[in-house]
């Protein structure tokens, strides 16, 4: 191979490189997917490890701080509804709750299934809310019967409202996060976190 035949070769390669770097970064979105998860009632195994243990998962959009003062606005409840009744609690698609078992939040049970999770930020304190309001994977103007973030929801499919418990936090999340926290056999706490913020419900196993 000639020098210049070479050095026109590694050009190329270098152009092609930068050009998939590129569509990766143009491929990034401002708010990443997230999940979280927990397996509640299985045991240890010596040999299997963890077994026999039921799923409880939320999933939901990961909205970054990007130095703004997310809860101290006048008007951040507008701004994190975003022209919706209530907030989706993340952002982009439905915040959902997915669970292989039935839980008790406060004195109300739901069976094992999907369901939707919104916060409404107008109650004092939040209220926390689970619906029956099915989610839409991709924004679909035609589908009255399952929603894209919280716009177009109605309270008549709630199953659960109950107030939340919210803490001042001692560091700042820059991401928002959905966790389990406390979790036995019996049951846990759900809470998100975000800026100085984190707003929490207990619930219990069913029967």
């Amino acid at each position: 191979m000639t020098r210049a035949r070479l050095l026109f070769t590694l050009g190329a390669i270098c152009l092609v490189a930068m050009s998939v770097r590129l569509s990766a970064q143009e491929r990034r979105i401002m708010s990443p997917a997230g999940g979280s998860a927990t397996q509640i009632g299985g045991y240890y195994d010596p040999v299997r490890g963890f077994v026999n243990g039921d799923w409880i998962e939320v999933r939901y959009g990961r909205p970054l701080k990007r130095g703004r003062d997310i809860f101290g606005a006048d008007d951040y409840r507008e701004h994190l509804n975003d022209g919706a009744p209530i907030w989706r609690a993340g952002a982009n698609q439905t915040t959902r709750l997915i669970t292989d078992v039935p839980l008790v939040f406060a004195t109300t049970a739901i069976a094992p299934g999907e369901y939707t999770l919104f916060i409404d930020l107008g109650a004092t304190p939040w209220e926390f809310i689970v619906s029956s309001w099915r989610a839409q994977v991709s924004y679909d103007a035609g589908n009255r019967e399952a929603l894209f973030g919280a716009f177009e929801y109605t309270p008549d499919r709630d199953v659960v409202r109950i107030p939340m418990t919210v803490e001042t936090l001692p560091r700042s999340f820059d991401q928002l996060s959905w966790q389990f926290l406390d979790i036995t056999d019996t049951g846990g706490t759900l809470a998100l976190l975000w800026d100085t913020k984190l707003a929490s419900v207990a619930f219990t196993l069913g029967t």
